[in-house]
């Protein structure tokens, strides 16, 4: 009885140990630059025509807008002042929050303000978007569950470099006053959800400063890596589901079945950003068959092989293939720029720690004038002293490290990990 319990206790830990530590920090990061740069280059792209689109010289009117709003109970912040000038503090603040998560500065505060800059936008002019418009809202709701700032952040080089945070508690103060002058009191609703958010991060500060080596501090840090845990298992189901639904709708139609859907697409107006390009591919029929039954094998197929490393990582060089395909060849640069960066979510670690280690690696010792300046230089007729051994290590701490061997800290844990 007492091994079982010992056993069970001991199986507890462990699976407890593996729900409260960070699982893919490099591909969350990937995700966070790939998102808001590509919201971000958008945001740029139609900034001369951002009233338009969304502002105060739309087709798609602030009452019409607003009678959608209410029916589908959707969010948006152009909602809460009309005018030009509330509307232009919206788009550019989106683009400012976007650039700041892009770089990792407060990616909990900079996360969430892009989710609401998002939500704003699209739901503004909801029959805008190409498909791309559902991905940017479901992913910008997602990055503010998960720690996309563990690493290649500003926020990872303030940790590691030990500063102290003192524009974090200001922001959020700040953050604070916003929300109450425009939202007022927390209901059920968007207004809750924006200032539990807000709550939360005023809890991780208040235990950092207050209860650093306290065991609450411990269990918060726990719950917020089992939360970016689910955030993305979320992240990746819905990926998943994204492929699997277009898939399948691809066999039901009959164009998909017969292998002409990519050569009617390619004599679209609308597809064709290329005419000669467009000509030159509708021009092969074998290709273009090879090619849309090829699409719908790979999308069906995907979520199938997340067990087979191999066969997904070779799936999933196709899949980003073919979205810089649909980009330079349909015309939707937007669209397939943001399913690459879902696509990145199954990169390999191993890939994105090789891509990390090139990155933070300095100059190589041995070559450049600046080596060879800091050799000393000899004086002639005389003989160079033969160098000297080190001395061995006798130091305790010594012994233990050498008998431990050099430091895998930083490495994963095992090959599948690495794979």
């Amino acid at each position: 009885m007492t091994k079982r319990l010992t056993d069970l206790t001991t199986r507890t830990t462990h699976l407890l140990d593996l729900a409260t530590r960070t699982r893919f920090p490099y591909q969350a990061a990937t995700i966070r630059i790939g998102l808001s740069l590509v919201f971000a280059a958008f945001l740029i792209r139609e900034w001369p025509h951002r009233r338009t689109l969304y502002g105060d010289h739309s087709p798609w009117s602030q009452e019409m807008a607003l009678r959608v709003i209410g029916e589908d109970q959707a969010f948006t912040a152009l909602a809460w002042w009309p005018g030009h000038w509330w509307f232009e503090t919206v788009y550019h603040g989106t683009l400012l929050a976007a650039l700041l998560l892009m770089i990792g500065w407060r990616t909990r505060a900079t996360s969430a303000l892009f989710m609401v800059g998002v939500l704003s936008l699209e739901f503004r002019a909801p029959y805008l978007g190409d498909g791309g418009d559902s991905v940017f809202i479901s992913m910008a709701a997602y990055l503010v569950l998960i720690r996309c700032g563990e690493v290649w952040s500003l926020d990872a080089r303030r940790r590691r470099t030990g500063a102290d945070d003192r524009s974090g508690p200001l922001l959020w103060q700040l953050t604070g006053v916003l929300l109450g002058l425009v939202l007022g009191l927390p209901d059920l609703g968007w207004a809750g959800l924006l200032w539990a958010l807000w709550a939360g991060c005023g809890l991780r500060f208040a235990a950092d400063r207050r209860f650093p080596q306290h065991e609450a501090r411990t269990v918060l840090d726990g719950l917020a890596a089992m939360l970016h845990n689910v955030g993305m298992l979320i992240i990746a189901v819905q990926v998943c589901l994204i492929y699997a639904t277009a898939g399948w709708y691809k066999i039901q139609g009959s164009r998909w079945q017969e292998g002409s859907a990519l050569h009617y697409a390619l004599h679209l107006d609308h597809f064709r950003p290329w005419p000669m390009l467009s000509d030159l591919l509708a021009a092969g029929m074998i290709p273009v068959v090879l090619l849309a039954y090829a699409t719908v094998v790979v999308q069906v197929a995907f979520p199938f092989t997340l067990a087979s490393r191999k066969i997904k990582n070779t799936l999933l060089a196709v899949m980003m293939a073919e979205h810089a395909g649909i980009a330079v060849v349909l015309g939707l640069p937007f669209l397939s720029a943001a399913m690459i960066v879902c696509d990145a979510l199954f990169l390999p670690t191993a890939l994105l720690l090789g891509i990390d280690a090139r990155l933070s690696r300095g100059p190589r010792p041995g070559s450049g004038s600046e080596v060879r300046a800091a050799v000393p230089s000899i004086p002639e007729g005389r003989r160079p002293e033969p160098a000297k051994a080190p001395r061995p290590v006798t130091s305790a701490a010594g012994e233990r490290a050498t008998r431990r061997g050099p430091d895998r800290g930083s490495w994963p844990e095992n090959r599948r990990d690495a794979e």
